[in-house]
């Protein structure tokens, strides 16, 4: 089976935090990207939003798009709302390239809000998450419809964040709903991305290969600290410079046959940890990873 290497913004400029990088022009980005080694971007603040103008900057870089991160609300919109929202995010997908959209319920989410720790994330009721698989199952039907796989990012400090909510999401919605596998988050929240990888293997649609530092971890929480304070304490780095063992899941990924992205996700202060340094570590790293647990690297 045969992957491609891409990268996210977030090394260079931070969407959520945006006095990191704020001030680096997407062509470094772009341009320090593809010198890195990698062959694909997804989506940042920063790029262009109509077809055209995207095709156009990647492409002079050789460079092609991966995805892009969609803010879903389902908990607070119908699923008819959510489909008009969610139309011209697809198009600039569908036009560009892309097959999976980096897809995530951000109802009252706190990994944006610096003030407020971790442990305040919010959590489901009964009738939430009725409303919210409910709800992706009709909006997961209406992508594949358009070609487009959606891949649920379980992330830190949202309602979807713990290995029980992944599996309860899992379990609860059609396989029109994908999962998009980080295992940054996953791990953060306690999980193991092994056992997600052997149970859901044919709904995995994307990965995200962030890598943690367990003492930075292990740090943020006992101080009760927030999801951004975690960042710029360093809690995460790229492939290969953490402490995450990333081997068994990828194995299982390429016996069950998964073929798409393996994208590098690390936000860190890139005043201390340098974009190039680091995109290039990345791309050895998560390269060496790939190869060593059988798959073929698509150039």
């Amino acid at each position: 089976m045969s992957v491609r290497l891409g990268i996210n913004p977030l090394t260079w400029t931070n969407d959520d935090l945006p006095s990191l990088g704020g001030d680096t022009p997407l062509e470094v980005c772009l341009s320090e990207g593809r010198e890195a080694g990698f062959t694909g971007f997804e989506l940042g603040h920063k790029f262009p939003r109509t077809p055209d103008a995207l095709s156009r900057v990647l492409g002079e870089h050789d460079l092609s798009l991966v995805s892009g991160w969609y803010s879903s609300q389902l908990l607070e919109r119908s699923p008819e709302e959510e489909i008009e929202a969610v139309k011209e995010h697809l198009e600039l997908l569908k036009q560009c390239g892309a097959s999976a959209m980096v897809f995530c319920e951000v109802s009252r989410c706190v990994h944006g809000d610096q003030g407020t720790p971790l442990t305040r994330r919010p959590h489901l009721n009964e009738a939430d998450w009725q409303r919210l698989t409910e709800g992706l199952n009709v909006v997961g039907d209406y992508l594949k419809e358009q070609g487009v796989h959606l891949a649920y990012h379980h992330h830190l400090g949202t309602v979807v964040e713990s290995q029980a909510d992944v599996e309860r999401l899992m379990d609860s919605t059609r396989d029109s709903v994908g999962l998009l596998l980080d295992f940054g988050h996953l791990v953060g929240a306690g999980g193991d991305p092994l056992a997600i990888a052997q149970r859901y293997a044919s709904r995995i649609k994307h990965v995200h290969c962030k890598d943690m530092r367990f003492p930075v971890r292990e740090a943020v929480r006992n101080r009760d600290k927030s999801f951004l304070d975690g960042v710029l304490d360093g809690m995460f780095t790229v492939p290969g410079d953490g402490d995450i063992d990333f081997l068994p899941a990828l194995e299982h990924l390429h016996q069950t046959g998964y073929q798409g992205w393996l994208v590098v996700e690390a936000e860190q202060d890139p005043q201390i940890a340098n974009p190039l340094t680091y995109a290039r570590l990345g791309c050895n790293n998560l390269r060496s990873l790939a190869e060593g647990a059988g798959f073929t690297i698509e150039k």
